[in-house]
């Protein structure tokens, strides 16, 4: 453990035990309006604070980035919100109730664990945390906490993940011992997945370089690595960390997985030669008592889009993207069963935290769910820089490295 991780940790044990002593704050009536902070307003950012202000009786009044121009847009977006550089202002803030946490995945952790610290809600995007002891560290501050906690896997407020949990109930799957699912996109030629420009006014003038470092090694600053974050392993997860997440929650909550036993990932830079570090294309194995769920992934074609199988002795269930469920009966064991499509309309993942801010009941995507996810990315990650299959215990073993 080097000096900085060192210190890294000690700061956040002794935020995760400060939210044991934070007193828990008053019941909000269901009229009564929450106010609402941001931490991060990117690209993603900005699709959350769309969401949350179109939910009525809630108000966004703070938010706080490193980059001076996604302060601007905010401000231009919402009369008299009030914006800062340093996030920590934000949360001294005793008028706010919950914090939406969208900064880049290696910053996710601190303002996990401060939020909480700091006695706030919180909406935390996926990735959970970048690494295994940040996952394991922020679900102890949950536990230890009475705060609403929502992790951004929107997935887990979809209408086909109540029917396939009810059909795998009532028996109509049968025995389940694999999973496939799979999500694909295309760019044009010479345009990689993600890559952005870098606008004129990100300079070291607009931009708190060291705060989005976040204790990796300093070095002059760099718009580009800012900008297109996701690119790089010391910020990001790659492709597992930004959407096979979604999907694998999805099937845990569905099938009530544990943790993966061991991962196995395949792949590398393929699509476009771009300078990422992160792999465009890839395939996942994850190992369960019984079970196997596949992922694969690729930046060249998207003609199969995004979708999950769960296949059983006694049917099959199919899921893709914004669509409802279907469910097909295994005729040679189960021969009076019919095809089903499901019905069950989704619910806005957003507003389901903000009305369990007011009811203190578990959101849909509880910080436990937001953990067991992470977990199979890390480990599928840790595997595809090993070049091995690993074991859970080996990757908990594994010491992140920036």
């Amino acid at each position: 453990m080097t000096d900085q991780t060192r210190r890294t940790f000690l700061q956040q044990a002794a935020l995760g035990a400060a939210v044991l002593a934070y007193p828990s704050s008053t019941v909000l009536g269901a009229n009564d309006r929450v106010r609402v902070g941001m931490i991060g307003v990117g690209d993603r950012g900005n699709d959350l604070l769309d969401q949350v202000r179109s939910i009525s009786n809630v108000d966004v009044v703070a938010m706080a980035d490193v980059y001076s121009r996604r302060r601007d847009q905010a401000k231009s977006k919402v009369s008299g919100i009030q914006t800062f550089i340093d996030y920590r202002q934000l949360l001294d803030r005793k008028d706010i109730d919950g914090v939406i946490v969208a900064s880049p995945l290696h910053i996710h952790a601190r303002h996990f664990l401060d939020t909480l610290a700091a006695g706030k809600d919180l909406y935390a995007e996926k990735t959970m945390t970048w690494s295994i002891p940040e996952a394991d560290r922020c679900l102890a501050a949950v536990k230890g906490s009475d705060r609403v906690v929502q992790i951004g896997l929107q997935a887990e407020s979809s209408g086909a993940l109540t029917d396939a949990k009810q059909w795998i109930k009532d028996g109509w799957l049968g025995k389940v011992t694999h999973v496939e699912s799979w999500m694909s996109r295309n760019t044009p030629h010479g345009k990689g997945q993600w890559v952005r420009p870098v606008p004129s006014d990100c300079t070291a003038q607009n931009v708190d370089w060291t705060a989005f470092l976040n204790g990796r090694p300093d070095r002059p600053f760099d718009g580009y690595r800012l900008i297109n974050w996701r690119l790089f392993w010391e910020f990001a997860g790659g492709n597992v960390a930004e959407n096979m997440v979604h999907q694998i929650a999805w099937i845990m909550s569905a099938l009530d997985l544990p943790l993966p036993s061991s991962a196995y990932m395949s792949g590398g830079v393929f699509s476009e030669k771009d300078g990422r570090e992160v792999p465009d294309t890839i395939a996942v194995t994850l190992d369960f008592p019984d079970l196997v769920v596949t992922w694969q992934s690729t930046f060249s074609n998207k003609h199969y889009e995004l979708g999950d199988r769960i296949l059983g002795s006694d049917g099959t269930i199919e899921h893709h993207l914004e669509e409802h469920a279907q469910y097909w009966p295994e005729k040679i064991n189960r021969p009076d069963g019919a095809e089903i499509r499901g019905r069950t309309p989704d619910q806005n993942h957003m507003r389901n935290w903000i009305d369990c801010i007011r009811s203190r009941k578990a959101p849909n995507a509880p910080a436990e769910i937001g953990y067991r996810s992470a977990i199979a990315v890390h480990m599928a990650n840790l595997s595809y820089k090993s070049k091995r299959r690993l074991t859970l215990e080996e990757a908990k073993a594994v010491t992140p490295e920036f």
